[in-house]
């Protein structure tokens, strides 16, 4: 259940900003925190954990019982370019793109409820009556 996102044109320090919102919230919650951010890598997260869910459910699971388990930005290609300054000059300035890896795991509620139910019941001893 992985998704990732290549050379996305916006820097990672920026991005990592919103990454760090939604790391280890479930797929809902994160769905619902990303769309009233108002950051603009926030929609383009959006639609990569929508990817991550479609590629979850191929595999015949259900968004309900997942949540981001790991999230990634990197540094990406870099574009360099020229701006024209006073007196003829130039000055350089780079334009960093991003790398954005999502992966999607199994909810840790979830988990713990069905380890819950396989476990034996305890039997309770009966006190004696004197």
């Amino acid at each position: 259940m992985k998704a990732s996102l290549s050379n996305y044109r916006q820097s990672p320090r920026k991005v990592r900003l919103v990454a760090d919102l939604i790391r280890g919230k479930s797929v809902e919650s994160a769905k619902r925190a990303l769309t009233f951010l108002p950051k603009k890598s926030a929609p383009d997260m959006l639609q990569l954990l929508d990817s991550a869910v479609a590629n979850a459910r191929e595999l015949g699971l259900s968004a309900e019982d997942l949540m981001v388990k790991m999230i990634a930005v990197n540094k990406g290609n870099v574009l360099r370019r020229f701006m024209p300054k006073a007196r003829g000059r130039a000055a350089r300035f780079a334009r960093t793109m991003s790398i954005i890896t999502l992966e999607l795991g199994a909810n840790k509620k979830v988990e713990n409820s069905k380890q819950k139910i396989e476990k034996k019941p305890k039997t309770v001893k009966k006190a004696k009556k004197s």
